[in-house]
């Protein structure tokens, strides 16, 4: 099949190539003309810019977009939605907000031109491993394109599926993301407590090689804490700063409208909050009560 793929980021271009390898014809924008002159050394055809993606592509067209949520890609589909014809389809793989792409599917719609909204998780592994994906939309329209999923999923009967309509792939990848926060956090505490021990001179990496086989706890994201502990066992060329993309926030926030409770989400989501203060206002009003009532010991700043 032939797809036009806007985004050649470090995922964008890999999932690219992965089509590429996969035997479909790719035409490829991006704003940096370096990036689409790579692409085009492993098989794509280059493009100039939007119209010329376009003019590339045979009809009736599928465009995935892949570029960072919020604004470039609202401005991306809006760009596209002048130029594309009614027939054609719109993929957006990036993280946006489900209730962003119920709106663009509904305002696509009146142009005749469908959406799928493809929540995609694989990260830089994506190339070798596969990319797991959850997409919303017109489910005929996806039935049409699944060789593309099948493609960039693990397996062609793997890893990828159709979860509802408009709206629902970006909803599922947000639980996704949820989920991962808390899964990531408790690792980071249990690995911790480990750590204070100590008197057992726990050895981290060692620890988590056990774990990945046979236990319980064992994944993906214990793998990779296993390569991160043995490339650097004290981790002290980190900074315990960590960013959160939004998708977390979004799920705590739609906990919270459908009364729903996800405390260890939640949770998981403060403390990325937390570790982004150098010197909490909080935690040095909380040493203060403690010294105020019961006369307990404060560390003064020299």
């Amino acid at each position: 099949m032939e797809l036009g793929m806007i985004g050649l980021g470090r995922m964008g271009g890999n999932m690219a190539q992965r089509l590429l390898q996969g035997g479909h014809n790719v035409v490829a924008y991006d704003p940096r003309p370096e990036a689409v002159q790579a692409l085009a050394q492993e098989g794509a055809s280059g493009a100039a810019s939007l119209q010329d993606l376009v003019s590339g592509l045979a009809v009736p067209r599928a465009v995935w977009v892949m570029v960072p949520a919020g604004d470039p890609t609202e401005s991306t589909i809006n760009s596209l939605a002048q130029v594309l014809s009614p027939g054609d389809v719109v993929i957006d793989g990036g993280n946006s907000n489900y209730k962003d792409s119920v709106r663009r599917a509904t305002a696509l719609k009146e142009k005749g031109i469908a959406f799928l909204d493809a929540g995609t998780s694989g990260g830089v592994w994506g190339l070798k491993e596969g990319y797991s994906l959850m997409v919303g939309g017109d489910a005929a329209t996806f039935l049409r394109l699944e060789p593309i999923f099948q493609t960039l999923a693990p397996g062609p009967d793997k890893g990828y599926g159709y979860v509802g309509p408009a709206g629902a792939g970006h909803f599922v990848k947000m639980v996704h993301n949820g989920i991962e926060y808390g899964m990531m956090q408790a690792y980071a505490e249990g690995f911790e407590l480990m750590q204070a021990k100590e008197e057992f001179s726990f050895d981290m990496a060692k620890i988590a090689e056990i774990w990945r086989y046979g236990s319980v706890v064992r994944s993906w994201l214990l793998d990779l804490t296993a390569t991160a502990l043995g490339d650097d066992p004290s981790l002290d060329g980190l900074q315990p700063y960590v960013e959160d993309s939004g998708e977390g926030r979004w799920m705590v926030q739609e906990s919270i409208d459908l009364g729903v409770p996800t405390p260890v989400i939640s949770l998981s989501l403060q403390a990325r909050f937390r570790s982004r203060q150098d010197n909490s206002f909080g935690a040095r009003l909380l040493a203060a009560m403690r010294n105020q009532f019961g006369g307990h010991a404060v560390r003064r700043v020299e």
